[in-house]
């Protein structure tokens, strides 16, 4: 519209705000923080990859590597709290992961423990997932609080994130009976997408499938906006 147009090069005249991304200047700011060559620059197609019997993910999805501009546009979001930007990077996460969502009956954003949350102000994983278009629940929380795992090596991971999960008071119930009108002998989550914004070994979301599958789901998936390039999950 023209309106949007001429809105579009006042902001960009008058204050020049920076593409949280790249910090160049943005040509339509009403669009959005993060610049279309940036936006662009994450190409390719999704991440896909099953996992061997014993790991708590069945299979799991990225939209790209943590690198490059994506990296620069979830650190946005992430720790300057740009939060307008979960909109658009989960529409990503949606289209590149639209596999992992077939069939799903909920995803579950893994849980911040509530002095981060508090700290941070929000949780960038629940603001992803709804998004997806699909019912968010949130069937765990986290009891612990512990070293953030990007201050860690990859080797010491898995035991920071051993017992920090638990299923959400009130869940186990829906977990074990379902809710009305659910379909006759179908477990009301068989099958669960968790999300996350970036996978590094994958110890905090085998953490977590291995608690929602001990209350008896049946499948976990796992959808991240990225991945950390490591030789090990």
């Amino acid at each position: 519209m023209i309106w949007r147009t001429f809105a579009n090069t006042l902001l960009a005249s008058l204050f020049e705000p920076p593409c949280a991304a790249c910090a160049r200047p943005l040509s339509h700011p009403l669009d959005g923080a993060v610049c279309e060559q940036c936006w662009a620059s994450v190409s390719g197609g999704a991440l896909l990859t099953d996992f061997p019997r014993g790991h708590g993910i069945d299979w799991a999805g990225a939209v790209a590597h943590y690198d490059g501009r994506l990296r620069d546009i979830i650190h946005a979001l992430k720790y300057e709290g740009r939060r307008s930007l979960a909109k658009p990077l989960g529409g990503l996460m949606r289209e590149r992961g639209a596999k992992l969502l077939v069939g799903a009956d909920a995803v579950v954003p893994v849980p911040l423990h509530p002095r981060r949350e508090r700290e941070r102000g929000f949780n960038q994983a629940d603001d992803l997932a709804r998004q997806l278009g699909l019912p968010v629940v949130p069937l765990l929380r986290r009891v612990k609080f512990t070293t953030s795992q990007i201050e860690l090596p990859a080797g010491a991971r898995h035991q920071n994130v051993r017992d920090v999960f638990a299923i959400a008071g009130g869940r186990a119930d829906q977990l074990r009976q379902g809710y009305g009108g659910q379909e006759a002998g179908r477990h009301i989550f068989s099958v669960v997408v968790l999300v996350d914004d970036v996978s590094t070994t994958g110890a905090t979301l085998d953490a977590c499938a291995r608690v929602l599958k001990h209350a008896g789901v049946k499948e976990v998936r796992a959808l991240t906006a990225a991945r950390v390039v490591t030789g090990r999950r």
